[in-house]
């Protein structure tokens, strides 16, 4: 990767203020695509189970999980931006490389498996669509996805993925769709409910579990290094006179990101608690389970619009958990990396964006129990969330790698607080397990 230097860049390019609701949504970018992959399949999955099993009563953990993986999501992309470097390059040229070596291998664990169980749930949901053979399908969601983050313009991709996120909606219209005791299910969405048992406490880690994850970390710091190279940029660890404007992007998007994460995730909890809790229907293990228990419940409409966001969603979370596996492999080999590189230039990037890839095909061929793939990837996820979110805190502190720019104190109190709060749900997940 080229370093950053002010010899041969072109001038700083300075954020324009954009007005209007088209202007709003020119400033939204990887913190808005990072936020609608985070209700990947997989998500999908474990918040209908939440609906299913205990109906409203844990509404509220939309809420409480909100500013937590905002304020982690807006360390990540500010480590970016400051220091031209994703993640793991700043793992490398600072700290201890059997660390890095740590991170990286349990990142590609966790991302082979997540995409395993991503790619199983697309080819499931197509097949209750259409009929037909879901590994097929399988198959050919994968190599969809490898053919576009490989040969399409990175300018048109991102806008892809940018607009992929409409997909998600579809969850909005299932809410809408069926009906909803408004007034109970506001009021479990805004009074915390918590009973102290087992099968709440696990719900519980597994909600925080899927919201904060560690391959969100990665992409969103690789894409805010690739929006730079993209707009000629230098890193405001050079340019800090444009850290004002820039950092403010950078909050805006990703409030605006997480905040369409957790509507999404709040509007599927509420779907499946008032049709699948409200007939009886208490255990669900995959998304595409919870779609075909859709149909009897609440018609043919909710079913088509369930699965096909399933499809949606997926297709903009693979590229996310492979691109995010190909960042960090490529920053720890030092191999060229980027979506805004032509294959040619960055064969080993995108090499590992295909092997990630086929290798969750793999994980279906090989008949590979998609409960056991979700259950795997919270586990590596547990393991590596917690000490990946102190070492960011870490390097956000420091002023050797962050400059002038190092994080605020409301942005350290913040961070601090969710690192810890993902400690303690990761020791829940084990004792609990």
């Amino acid at each position: 990767m080229v370093e950053p230097s002010e010899a041969g860049t072109p001038p700083t390019e300075r954020p324009r203020r954009k007005w209007g609701a088209l202007g709003f949504l020119r400033t939204l970018g990887p913190g808005l695509v990072t936020g609608a992959a985070d209700d990947d399949p997989s998500g999908i999955a474990t918040y209908s189970q939440v609906g299913a099993q205990f109906g409203y009563g844990l509404a509220w953990t939309m809420l409480f999980s909100f500013p937590l993986m905002t304020v982690i999501q807006a360390v990540s992309a500010r480590i970016g931006r400051v220091t031209g470097y994703g993640i793991a390059q700043n793992l490398r040229r600072h700290y201890n490389p059997w660390l890095l070596r740590s991170v990286v291998l349990l990142l590609l664990v966790a991302n082979v498996i997540n995409l395993g169980a991503d790619l199983g749930a697309m080819g499931a949901a197509l097949g209750l669509l259409i009929g037909g053979p879901p590994l097929v399908y399988t198959v050919l969601f994968g190599i969809v996805c490898i053919l576009l983050e490989t040969f399409m313009s990175y300018d048109r991709y991102a806008a892809v993925l940018k607009w992929t996120t409409l997909s998600l909606f579809a969850y909005v219209a299932v809410v809408f769709s069926v009906h909803v005791p408004w007034g109970e299910a506001l009021f479990s969405t805004l009074v915390p409910q918590f009973v102290l048992d087992g099968p709440h406490a696990m719900a519980m880690v597994a909600v925080l579990g899927t919201t904060i994850s560690p391959y969100l970390f990665f992409w969103q710091a690789g894409q805010e290094v690739e929006e730079q190279h993209r707009r000629h940029v230098k890193p405001l660890c050079i340019t800090p006179r444009d850290a004002g404007p820039e950092l403010s992007r950078i909050r805006l998007d990703t409030i605006t990101g997480m905040g369409f994460s957790n509507l999404i995730a709040l509007s599927i909890i509420l779907a499946t608690a008032a049709t699948l809790n409200a007939n009886g229907v208490t255990d669900i293990q995959t998304s595409a389970q919870a779609a075909e228990a859709l149909r009897p419940v609440a018609g043919e409409f909710s079913f088509a619009l369930f699965s096909a966001g399933i499809i949606g969603t997926g297709m903009l979370a693979v590229p996310v958990l492979a691109g995010s596996a190909a960042y960090a492999v490529s920053e720890t080999f030092r191999w060229t990396e980027g979506l805004n590189r032509r294959p040619r230039e960055a064969k080993a990037f995108y090499a590992t964006i295909a092997v990630a890839t086929l290798g969750g095909v793999a994980l279906n061929l090989l008949g590979f129990d998609p409960i056991k793939a979700l259950y795997w990837s919270a586990v590596v996820n547990g393991v590596l969330a917690a000490p990946l979110m102190a070492v960011m805190m870490v390097i956000g502190m420091n002023p050797r790698i962050m400059g002038r720019l190092t994080l605020s104190r409301p942005a350290l109190v913040g961070g601090w607080l969710a690192t810890c709060v993902m400690a303690i749900v990761t020791l829940g997940f084990f004792v609990l397990s």
